[in-house]
């Protein structure tokens, strides 16, 4: 038995696991799946249309019965500047000359969208079980047609200041983002990356300033980690990298070839690939201009001058440009079918569980 039911009570699942959602690598097949093994099933919806994350969401209700939680970005949207685009892909010029790509052509412009009331309308209209945000959350109006709606609602803090405030604003569950997490930050009210607390430093810190469940989130990816989680406090789990080796994930071979030869040390905190802070495994441009460069514009704009040379590297094989997020655990996922793994995650954490009770 889990020592703490709250999470798969509030999400009515059968295992207290949130696999995590991570866009541009995955859609309705990775839900799908998790959702089949007893997760929550997470999708990405940041960075698609309102007809698209419909459709995706269709598709999930016709294969499986299941929770959905669909997930959105709440990062206040800051223009381009102009001036700082020039400097940056003035950065990016040797790599343009290498690709044979001329810097001069127009650039479709990076897709990060923020919730905004035609999302919110989608949210009325499908109903999702959960609805989960990262940087902060949607503006009160909004926040309040969620809940109207029927949806938990779920956001990422990084400290323990965002987790109370998170709390007093209706959250009804907080995911507690260690620095060991791939992916974006979710930071909101501190842009101090060196600040930025471990899991298990966070996790029982959170657990002790909010009423509501909180979910482990950052470096776990096995039974030990969960078994961990639920040692110092939280309520349940949310696991992304260990998803990718699985073959519902959308990731390309070379990136799949660069999570398997991950270790412990292969991966890093980064603002050059979008504008803002995110943890990934290292790739070419990473190394050469950052991982952390005060010319990257802000976030979504430092992604635009990177999508040609990510497409153009891609093709010869390579992800020199691609955003490769993962976290510190990267190293010990294991390949296997995301229901399947759903279910060795938690039987092994339940006997760890079991063994430390008796």
């Amino acid at each position: 038995m889990w020592p703490d039911r709250r999470l798969i009570d509030l999400f009515k699942t059968e295992f207290p696991i949130v696999q995590a959602p991570m866009a541009g690598v995955m859609d309705a097949d990775l839900v799908i799946a998790a959702a089949q093994g007893g997760a929550l099933g997470s999708l990405p919806s940041a960075m698609l249309s309102v007809e698209k994350a419909r459709e995706q969401v269709n598709i999930i209700r016709q294969r499986v019965s299941a929770p959905i939680n669909m997930n959105f970005f709440c990062h206040t949207p800051v223009d381009a500047d102009s001036l700082r685009e020039a400097g940056w892909r003035q950065r990016l010029a040797s790599y343009y000359q290498e690709f044979g790509i001329d810097p001069a052509a127009p650039i479709n412009a990076a897709n990060r969208a923020p919730f905004d009331a035609a999302m919110c309308e989608l949210i009325e209209e499908l109903k999702p079980e959960v609805v989960s945000f990262h940087f902060g959350l949607p503006e009160p109006p909004l926040l309040k047609r969620i809940k109207a709606a029927g949806s938990i609602v779920i956001a990422s803090a990084t400290i323990v200041r965002e987790a109370i405030w998170l709390e007093e604003h209706g959250t009804d569950a907080i995911i507690a983002q260690g620095a060991e997490a791939g992916g974006h930050r979710g930071m909101f009210l501190t842009e101090n990356i060196a600040e930025q607390p471990g899991t298990f430093a966070l996790v029982p810190q959170v657990v002790d300033a909010v009423r509501v469940p909180v979910i482990a989130a950052g470096g776990i990816a096995d039974g030990r980690g969960i078994a961990a989680a639920f040692a110092l406090g939280a309520a349940g789990v949310q696991i992304g990298t260990a998803y990718l080796h699985c073959p519902e994930s959308k990731i390309i071979p070379p990136h799949r070839a660069a999570l398997a030869g991950g270790h412990d040390d292969s991966t890093v905190i980064t603002n050059v690939m979008t504008g803002r802070p995110a943890r990934g495994v290292t790739n070419r441009v990473m190394r050469e201009i950052g991982p952390i460069s005060r010319d990257a514009p802000a976030f979504p704009h430092a992604a635009t001058a990177l999508g040609p040379l990510k497409a153009a590297a891609e093709k010869l094989g390579k992800v020199d440009f691609t955003n490769l997020w993962a976290g510190q655990a990267v190293g010990l996922v294991r390949a296997m079918p995301a229901a399947e793994l759903t279910r060795a995650l938690a039987g092994d954490a339940l006997k760890r569980l079991s063994a430390l009770a008796g």
